[in-house]
């Protein structure tokens, strides 16, 4: 029986290994289990295992560390690295240390540990006599592992020192890109990627960028002959190789190419993509090049351009938006409290006219975009009833993923603070009223700042208005037209405070049709005039009383 242990921080992994297969079956016995680096060589003494199984993510000490020293002290013992993610530096550094074979947790299956430990078996049997043998059935393993390929890509494209040299090196020793005469590289990006994974963990990231990559690996074939591999915030790096001499050809294969990905990553993933492809180039040492052109012309890129295929104190920087400014957030919180849903979608299309020009892409329109959804959720946490728990009229975030354009991402805001407003009406409306009565306050609070009576409300809600007033004051303590002006008078003290308007523009902001009775009303529901109460801001007096108009 070949020994094995078994070295992962997570109780529920190591029992999972330890159930996957029958390991006596096949002529296998666990012999132990550690936690982490330093259990695991304290362990080595005692049980002398063949076989280690490690997890690179640890604490205390890593998987990584572990195998280095095993490398160093005993280097009979055979390795295995398991990980949650798929890293280019994790591989190299654990395969340069011997280990057998590095494989991503969600993917390893009975199959496979049976396989890898079979072929750490090879290797214990051969170690004596067949040394060159193994060393040759290592390098066959790295060279069909597209980790290992997609790193010396990044590397390249990145512009790493000695990135070009080890890729020309590697490529001609394991039959890379064979045959080829031309390259190019593409630039992929995931429009949404930022909006859509600022809410993930790096597990949900990493899946997510997972799919993307094997399934545009998948379209493209052998990992060998075309080469897809992740860089960051969504985008990613396509390598062609072109047998043909003809760069029109090359030209056309890369666009037709780079077209069947993007429209798999939408019909499969709900992913909207933009490319650019690079231009030609001679020899893998211009592949960096082809990328940079690539990557100019994708980042150039007009926001409403669907595909390029080869053919300061808040919010803004040298007159270039970079994300909201406090003004404008302080604006739109205003509006939502005000239940303004013109003002709201107003202060957002005034945002996006200052970013339309941008790719839709770009961090300054992501951020955008992500502020306006942050402020959004906070105004639901602070009105809604329930805190904003249940806000399942909202569109959902998910949606973001299709969008391609500044445009779609503005008529999806739009939207999205319309469903909003209309909750904070339906909560601010509820309260404990009839539901006749919680109708004719959400149409005071939709139309309080224009003109409103009861027979309009008893109209819009198909009720006699002599029976509408008597239930109404029956539930509210207060005539129509007293409620009325309680809800001007709170927007008006709102907007007071807001700093932003003068007394008499609030007058007509709210609704009245003279200052003198807003003057009037104003002073009997809060004790104060409009100005006394503006000079009392601050030091807490006016705002003491405020009114308060839903109970």
């Amino acid at each position: 029986m070949f020994q094995v242990m078994l070295v992962d921080d997570e109780p529920l992994v190591r029992n999972h290994l330890s159930t996957l297969v029958d390991f006596g079956k096949h002529g296998f016995e666990i012999c132990g289990e550690a936690h982490n680096g330093v259990m695991a060589l304290d362990m080595i003494e005692q049980l002398r295992p063949h076989i280690a199984i490690i997890d690179v993510n640890m604490p205390e000490m890593n998987g990584v560390e572990l195998n280095r020293i095993m490398k160093e002290r005993y280097p009979s013992i055979k390795t295995i690295m398991l990980s949650s993610f798929d890293d280019y530096d994790y591989v190299r550094d654990c395969l340069k240390n011997g280990s057998i074979d590095y494989v991503l947790k969600h993917r390893l299956d009975g199959e496979t540990l049976i396989g890898m430990l079979n072929k750490a078996v090879l290797e214990l049997r051969k170690e004596d006599r067949l040394q060159e043998d193994l060393i040759a059935h290592k390098e066959l393993a790295e060279r069909i592992n597209p980790v290992i390929i997609r790193g010396h890509i990044t590397d390249l494209v990145r512009g790493k020192p000695e990135a070009v040299r080890e890729l020309e090196a590697f490529a001609r020793k394991h039959e890379l890109y064979p045959g080829a005469v031309s390259y190019a590289a593409a630039s992929l990006q995931i429009v949404s990627f930022l909006l859509l994974t600022q809410s993930y963990s790096d597990m949900q990231t990493n899946r997510l960028v997972q799919q993307a990559v094997d399934m545009m690996q998948q379209s493209l074939g052998d990992v060998r002959e075309r080469t897809a591999a992740y860089l960051e915030n969504g985008r990613m790096v396509i390598v062609f190789a072109f047998k043909e001499k003809s760069e029109n050809a090359a030209v056309s294969e890369a666009g037709i190419m780079m077209g069947k990905l993007r429209h798999a990553l939408e019909l499969f993933l709900n992913l909207k993509c933009i490319y650019a492809v690079g231009h030609v180039c001679g020899s893998l040492s211009q592949l960096g090049a082809s990328y940079a052109s690539a990557e100019r012309a994708l980042d150039a890129a007009p926001a409403e351009q669907n595909n390029l295929g080869a053919g300061k104190a808040g919010g803004l920087f040298g007159g270039r938006r970079v994300s909201l400014t406090i003004e404008e957030q302080k604006r739109l919180l205003l509006s939502i409290e005000r239940l303004d849903l013109a003002g709201t979608h107003q202060l957002i299309a005034s945002v996006f006219e200052s970013i339309r020009e941008q790719p839709v892409h770009s961090s300054a329109v992501q951020m955008t975009i992500s502020e306006l959804l942050h402020i959004g959720d906070k105004a639901l946490k602070k009105w809604m009833a329930d805190g904003g728990a249940k806000a399942d009229g909202l569109p959902a975030r998910s949606e973001l993923g299709r969008l391609g354009s500044v445009s779609e991402m503005e008529r999806w805001l739009l939207d999205f603070y319309a469903h909003l407003i209309s909750l904070l009406k339906e909560s601010h409306s509820a309260g404990r009223y009839s539901r006749h009565v919680s109708q004719a306050v959400g149409f005071i609070l939709e139309r309080y700042s224009g003109y409103v009576t009861l027979e309009l409300a008893a109209g819009a809600i198909g009720l006699n208005p002599s029976y509408l007033s008597r239930i109404f004051k029956e539930e509210t303590k207060s005539t129509f037209s007293e409620y009325v002006n309680r809800v001007r008078i709170d927007a008006a003290r709102r907007l007071l405070e807001s700093g932003q308007y003068a007394i008499k523009e609030i007058s007509d902001q709210v609704g009245f049709s003279t200052h003198n009775y807003f003057f009037k009303v104003f002073k009997e529901l809060t004790g104060v005039t409009p100005q006394a109460y503006l000079n009392g801001l601050g030091g807490g007096g006016a705002r003491s009383k405020a009114v308060k108009y839903v109970e």
